[in-house]
């Protein structure tokens, strides 16, 4: 009897969006959640519990509810994971929610706890964790078992904090991250196993993945190398990659809603818009952007200065004057990738350019990097799926430990060590495969130092002022004159891109080592508190979450009940219909129990009275099953 494989999922963690899906024997597949939506939009809401604490909501339920409460509605969680304060100061008049400065200089969200209670400031990691652990249920709905390994895909161009960040996002949603993988290699990854690169093709092709996402924008250079003969390894090689953090959908979005302010509002305000309005411009932004996507012009309606409505119509042509600086800044990634590719490939021509995520549908993007490349670029697999699609053909290879395919991934930015005078040796260059290891010897500068510090940086600059601090560590050495240690530092990067820095002195075997946990990251005692945090709250969160399903569940269920009791209603005996509205009530009332506080109901008790509301409304149904069929039923 064959021994089924482990279940390794993978997971798209999107600026806008994020999607769960799984490979097998028949394929990859997005597993989408119970009302069959594949995109789970990355947005979580924070509710007060009454008791100086927060519950998330997450996805399509947030955006439902997330109606006047900006604050409180955590969106493009992304642009802060790994991030200083500092770092994404120009994004927080648009982010709508409060970001604040936590230990060493993180960006953190304050989120509203009630009147009479103070905010609740919680890491971009956290918020990640629920859209995680929001997708590792939807998953195990859908499959039908446990979930407890993921592959996570990340922007090509995320540094070292960054991943980190998403590795601890994995791990506070109780997930094991077996492999953090680029989003444009999992997007070759999808398209080489699934486009006829196999033993019937087996020419070597390299090949551009241009990803444009909500908050990110990638541009990797592969070389796709499929299996000669059966049992052969499949290669899948990242010869360079570019990119850019700080750039994609939503950027588009911020353009168009500038516009609109200036020519709805211009003459009538000091001109800075309130953070409401802000949030409802980018509403409507977001949606004249998709129109325009397949319309000439578009018109929508904007909130006007005096509350009223006011048409407002664009054209295409206008819309692409305002984002064509953007689609020109992704294009100057492309020339460094382009370039740095081509000494690995001897200027060989692509074979293939791919379009992955939501914002290369944009036209004006399609017949620019069409331009670019000089090749109409690839758009048969869906951009918002394809990424999480090859991240699960990933995760089936290492639960099956097929060897079908090598994927070798690059890091996007040299690391190094500050030197004298701040200057930085690299020993690692930008664009190197990984796993990768490089070692250096260095000596001391000043007599008789008894240890020497250790600052690892990522960057491409010479100085260290002008690249990222990532760490530091000591090395205690014997007092010895200038010039005669002998400091052996070994720079090691695994297959997940996570980088650890040791070093000895030759002379007296003195060690020290580190794995990296960036500057901008949690402390290891803030990551133990919130998974510690996550295990003691682990039956009151399953409650909660419980408590939830069942409102949403109920509320259905009383709106077809009195729809119908409205309808068919005069049909029912008295005592049957005295007997349902008594259950309808009962049901209700625990409903506005619940939405007010989920800890004032037991969950058991309304499970209960939702399957006694069930049994009194059979004759209802029947009723409505009667009605149904006797309006079908010829004259």
């Amino acid at each position: 009897m064959a021994v089924e494989p482990e279940c390794i999922v993978g997971i798209d963690l999107g600026t806008t969006h994020s999607l769960i899906a799984f490979a097998d024997a028949s394929g990859p597949r997005v597993l989408p959640d119970s009302s069959g939506r594949p995109l789970c939009p990355s947005v979580v809401l924070y509710l007060p519990d009454g008791h100086g604490g927060v519950h998330p909501i997450v996805g399509w339920d947030a955006l439902a509810k997330s109606q006047g409460m900006t604050r409180s509605t955590i969106a493009s969680v992304k642009r802060l994971m790994g991030r200083s304060r500092s770092d994404v100061e120009g994004d927080l008049a648009y982010l709508g929610y409060r970001v604040v400065e936590g230990d060493h200089a993180t960006a953190r969200v304050a989120v509203p706890t009630g009147t009479g209670f103070p905010d609740r400031v919680i890491s971009p990691q956290e918020v990640s964790a629920a859209i995680l652990s929001h997708l590792k249920r939807q998953a195990e709905a859908a499959l039908g078992r446990p979930i407890q390994k993921a592959v996570i895909t990340v922007p090509a161009y995320f540094d070292d904090a960054q991943r980190q960040a998403t590795r601890e996002a994995g791990r506070f949603a109780g997930l094991d991250v077996v492999r953090i993988v680029n989003e444009p290699t999992a997007a070759a990854l999808a398209y080489g196993l699934g486009s006829g690169h196999t033993t019937a093709d087996s020419r070597e092709r390299v090949i551009a993945v241009y990803d444009l996402g909500g908050g990110t924008f990638d541009i990797s250079i592969l070389k796709v190398s499929p299996p000669a003969a059966p049992g052969e390894t499949a290669f899948f090689q990242v010869l360079a990659t570019a990119g850019d953090t700080h750039l994609g959908g939503d950027d588009f979005d911020r353009v168009l809603a500038e516009a609109l302010f200036a020519d709805v509002y211009g003459d009538e305000s000091s001109g800075t818009p309130s953070n409401d309005a802000r949030m409802r411009l980018m509403q409507v932004a977001r949606e004249l952007k998709h129109r325009l996507s397949d319309e000439p012009e578009a018109e929508v309606e904007v909130p006007g200065s005096d509350g009223r409505p006011v048409q407002f119509r664009m054209t295409r042509e206008r819309f692409e004057a305002l984002v064509l600086p953007l689609v020109e800044r992704t294009l100057s990634a492309c020339r460094r990738a382009v370039a740095d590719a081509a000494a690995k490939t001897g200027g060989k021509a692509l074979d293939a350019v791919i379009m992955v995520g939501g914002a290369t549908r944009v036209p004006l993007v399609r017949s620019r990097v069409g331009a670019f490349f000089r090749i109409e670029p690839y758009t048969g697999v869906d951009p918002d799926q394809v990424v999480a699609l090859g991240a699960a053909v990933q995760g089936d290879l290492l639960a099956r430990k097929t060897g079908e395919a090598l994927l070798l991934d690059v890091i996007p930015l040299s690391l190094g060590i500050e030197t004298v005078g701040g200057a930085v040796a690299k020993l690692i260059m930008r664009n190197s495969t990984v796993p990768a290891k490089a070692t250096e010897m260095f000596s001391t500068s000043v007599d008789g130092q008894t240890a020497i510090k250790l600052h690892v940086v990522q960057g491409e600059r010479e100085m260290v002022a002008d690249c990222r601090s990532l760490g530091m560590f000591l090395l205690a050495i014997p007092p010895m004159p200038a010039g005669i240690p002998q400091v052996e530092v070994s720079f090691l990067i695994d297959a997940n891109g996570v980088l650890r820095v040791s070093a000895i002195e030759r002379r007296s075997g003195r060690r020290a080592s580190i794995q990296v946990v960036p500057n901008h990251g949690l402390t290891k005692d803030e990551v133990d508190r919130i998974e510690r945090d996550s295990l003691v709250h682990a039956r009151e969160d399953m409650t909660q979450h419980r408590v939830i399903d069942l409102v949403a569940s109920a509320r259905l269920d009383l709106k077809w009940i009195q729809d119908r009791l409205g309808r068919f209603g005069v049909r029912l005996d008295a005592p049957a219909r005295e007997h349902l509205e008594s259950h309808v009530a009962a049901v209700s009332a625990m409903v506005a129990a619940a939405e007010a506080d989920w800890r004032a109901v037991d969950p058991d008790t309304f499970q209960r009275a939702k399957e006694a509301l069930d049994r009194a409304s059979i004759r209802l149904q029947e009723l409505a099953i009667l009605d149904s069929l006797q309006a079908q039923s010829p004259d």
